[in-house]
């Protein structure tokens, strides 16, 4: 038999560059990241920051948006500034110094401030993957979020001051297939095997086996055969209660065993059988974000304009109602037991993985092909993904930021209730927008207008608090604090939150994992942060 063909050398350096992501994310989420486009509103110190984490893992390419000019401060607080850049563009000048970090990464820059951008290319910002905006005037923030909000494009609104950092997440629909979840039971069916799966595992008589060939028979294999042996003695009944499952596991520890001299010794896999019994012997049940996916009207009623995950999931429900359970996952825990036992185990869920995979493929082709769309809209790698991890599926729906700048009953009672709740930070984030957008300056940017700020941004807040029906009163001292800051970013803070709505970014670029839902506040002098949905 020849070797296999050697990765072309392009493959092999790439595969190691970026070794540890493949590992999160795999290949199929490393090329939607390198299909992406990132646009970066305001190359402050977080902006930034959060462009650097998402160009590392090699993004596709980013454009940047600013058109201001680099200042001092910008300087102070921004590592990809340095002081020969004073006066120049500071677009120009991040784009630069980003696209060291990563020669596989496309930038580009427009040094026009957004609101320019807005009134002259309307559709500019739908071309991109996703936006993310770094303080932004609550004037822009609304009509770019309503655009965005209506042309479907992810929208990460991002703001760093003092000790302060705050990520709000605007998503119309986000379809999540692999959610990775901390823990995961394995998916074995034992209760309810297929025929060649049964037939694999009666063929094997435990007791007859010789010590050797026991003591590598896969625990699997074990824990059907006295598994079997207990449905005899109980009329067929499966063990549930915790008494009934310690009689099993009786039933194994009396096994025939290895013996030392006046000591039994029972063999790992046996070991194993006895630990898979509280996680194996479940019937499949599908999980609750799955069951509201697959009721979903999305998912009900296909359409032309329905995505490639609807018609999936459209498939996916007829598998499910005929089969009354999700189609297995098709892999195996890892067991003690010799490599050609567990290898022809694991081709029998292989196996199984894959034809069940195949109905669903064919019943999201004929779905598709039922609408007129095109014979490439639905692929099998897609559907053996989406099959693979079936117990994963998830959809979130946000709201919009316009909305929730515009409405004036926010209910906020409920966090506000608690005086150590970070939310209080978050009304006060709030009202230093607004009065960056009465005033045009930052609270407490000159020395001698910080207490007349304080009082200023207090009477915004008390505002703001009324207009949300809410009775409760901020702290002076958290006032005074952020207009102490006087609106200057502190590059630590910045680079940790910056690291975070990176990772939200690439939940939403993948659609693997589950993003923030849908505010995140972080506080650095008690390195406390809170999420919060809004």
């Amino acid at each position: 038999m020849s070797s296999p063909a050697p990765k072309s050398p392009e493959q092999s350096d790439k595969s190691k560059k970026y070794d540890r992501q493949l590992r999160l994310w795999g290949d199929h989420g490393q090329k939607l990241l390198e299909n992406s486009k990132v646009c970066l509103i305001n190359a402050t110190a977080l902006g930034t920051e959060i462009l650097k984490s998402l160009i590392l893992p090699g993004i596709g390419s980013f454009t940047i948006v600013d058109g201001e000019k680099v200042t001092e401060e910008d300087i102070g607080s921004n590592f990809f500034l340095e002081s020969d850049s004073i006066g120049l563009s500071r677009a120009q000048v991040a784009t630069q110094c980003l696209l060291e970090h990563n020669p596989d990464v496309r930038g580009d820059y427009i040094d026009e401030s957004p609101e320019h951008v807005m009134s002259h290319t309307q559709d500019f910002f739908n071309k991109f993957t996703v936006v993310i905006a770094t303080s932004l005037p609550e004037k822009v923030l609304i009509p770019l979020s309503k655009h965005l909000w209506e042309s479907d494009v992810p929208f990460v609104v991002c703001r760093s001051i003092g000790f302060l950092g705050y990520i709000r997440l605007q998503i119309k629909e986000h379809t999540v297939i692999e959610a990775h979840p901390d823990s995961e039971n394995p998916d074995l069916r034992l209760l309810t095997p297929w025929r060649s799966l049964k037939e694999h595992l009666e063929n094997i008589d435990v007791a007859m086996l010789d010590p050797k060939t026991r003591s590598h028979t896969p625990s699997l294999i074990i824990l059907y055969y006295y598994l079997s042996k207990y449905k005899e003695l109980n009329g067929g009944q499966i063990p549930q209660t915790r008494q009934e499952k310690e009689a099993l596991r009786k039933m194994i520890r009396d096994s025939p065993v290895a013996d030392e001299g006046s000591t039994r010794i029972l063999e790992e896999n046996f070991e194993e059988a006895i630990r898979f019994i509280n996680t194996c012997l479940k019937h499949p049940v599908i999980p609750r974000d799955v069951q509201k996916v697959l009721d979903d009207d999305c998912c009900k009623n296909i359409t032309q304009n329905s995505s490639s995950f609807w018609i999936m999931c459209a498939a996916l429900r007829e598998f499910v109602e005929c089969e009354g359970s999700l189609p297995i996952r098709g892999s195996l825990p890892d067991m003690a037991a010799d490599t050609t036992s567990y290898i022809a185990l694991q081709q029998l869920y292989n196996r199984h993985a894959e034809t069940q995979a195949e109905v669903i493929y064919r019943k999201a082709s004929d779905i598709a092909r039922d609408l007129g769309l095109p014979l490439d809209t639905i692929t099998q790698n897609e559907v053996k993904l989406l099959c693979r991890h079936a117990g994963e599926l998830k959809v979130i729906r946000g709201s919009c930021i316009a909305d929730e700048y515009e409405r004036t009953q926010l209910d906020l009672s409920f966090y506000l209730e608690d005086p150590d709740s970070l939310m209080f930070y978050y009304v006060i984030l709030r009202g230093l927008e607004r009065f960056i957008s009465e005033f045009n300056t930052y609270p407490g940017q000159f020395d001698d207008q910080v207490e007349p700020d304080v009082l200023k941004l207090k009477s915004i807040i008390g505002k703001l608090l009324c207009e949300w029906n809410c009775s409760q009163v901020l702290r002076d001292e958290r006032v005074h604090e952020v207009c102490r800051y006087g609106g200057a970013e502190i590059h630590s803070v910045s680079a940790v939150l910056g690291g975070c709505a990176a990772h939200e970014a690439i939940k939403l670029i993948t659609h693997q994992y589950k993003p923030l839902d849908n505010a995140f506040i972080y506080d650095a002098i008690s390195s406390n942060s809170a999420t919060f949905c809004l």
